[in-house]
């Protein structure tokens, strides 16, 4: 598949899944071969958080907000639940998103990984 979006990545199929890019398909190779192991459990892509619920103000409805991560997996070696974004570029959006998750989620932290790997 030779689909790129506006920041020159390659759409990539893996397992019969669509990434958005190389970088995010080997990320999942690699976390699929922890999951085999035993190292990690309980893989989920594209998990969804929700930042700021819907709200009506004005006669206005705004709709809500949310980040959607990479992955999430619970990391069976350090007894807790990783959130994963594989990022080559941080948007403005990225980084406002990235701290009100970190704000909301006080238990969970997102873990930006390059090339790959963390």
């Amino acid at each position: 598949m030779n689909q790129r979006n506006k920041y020159n990545n390659k759409k990539t199929v893996i397992d019969g899944i669509t990434f958005d890019s190389k970088l995010e398909a080997k990320r999942y190779k690699i976390l699929k071969k922890l999951e085999k192991e035993g190292v990690i459990r309980e893989l989920k892509l594209q998990p969804s958080y929700e930042l700021i619920p819907s709200f009506k103000k004005n006669g206005t409805t705004y709709r809500k907000t949310s980040y959607r991560a990479d992955f999430m997996y619970f990391d069976n070696n350090l007894n807790k639940y990783i959130v994963e974004d594989v990022k080559g570029f941080k948007t403005d959006v990225y980084l406002l998103k990235k701290k009100l998750f970190e704000y909301k989620y006080q238990n969970l932290e997102i873990k930006e990984v390059k090339n790959g790997k963390r």
